[in-house]
């Protein structure tokens, strides 16, 4: 199964200068292993998300040169009409997110993907919207 991996995912691993916490690392790992697999899928409008704010013009450039090995998924009416609904239905519920988030939600839904993130909102939206949230495999071996 592909996973679609969300800003947080990629900036641990495409953006960080610190040294990255042991916790850190294990995403890191997985976000390595699931790009090796060929598993990680990206949408456009998560691309923008990584580039945006970047005010080095050699770091944005670098960091564009290496996502430009993942091909976006193509956007589809269905996807945004199901972001709408799924929009409606967390708010109905007394959820907020953004239109990206839901966005997000409804490519993974709709391509039968999990979502790879660190944005504790997928959880809540995950509460009332038919999607799954991966988890590293360490993660999952280790509450096993």
């Amino acid at each position: 199964m592909n996973v679609l991996i969300d800003t947080s995912i990629w900036s641990l691993g495409l953006r960080r200068k610190k040294r990255p916490s042991s916790k850190e690392n294990e995403l890191i790992g997985e976000l390595t292993n699931l790009i090796q697999e060929v598993r990680a899928s990206i949408i456009g409008p998560i691309r923008q998300e990584i580039l945006s704010g970047i005010s080095d013009q050699n770091q944005y450039t670098v960091l564009r040169d290496r996502l430009r090995a993942f091909e976006d998924l193509p956007l589809l009416t269905s996807d945004y009409e199901t972001a709408a609904d799924f929009h409606n239905l967390c708010r109905r519920n007394g959820i907020q997110g953004s239109h990206i988030d839901f966005l997000i939600c409804a490519v993974a839904y709709l391509n039968r993907m999990t979502i790879f993130t660190t944005d504790e909102d997928f959880t809540l939206y995950s509460k009332h919207l038919k999607i799954d949230l991966h988890r590293p495999r360490t993660e999952v071996t280790a509450i096993e």
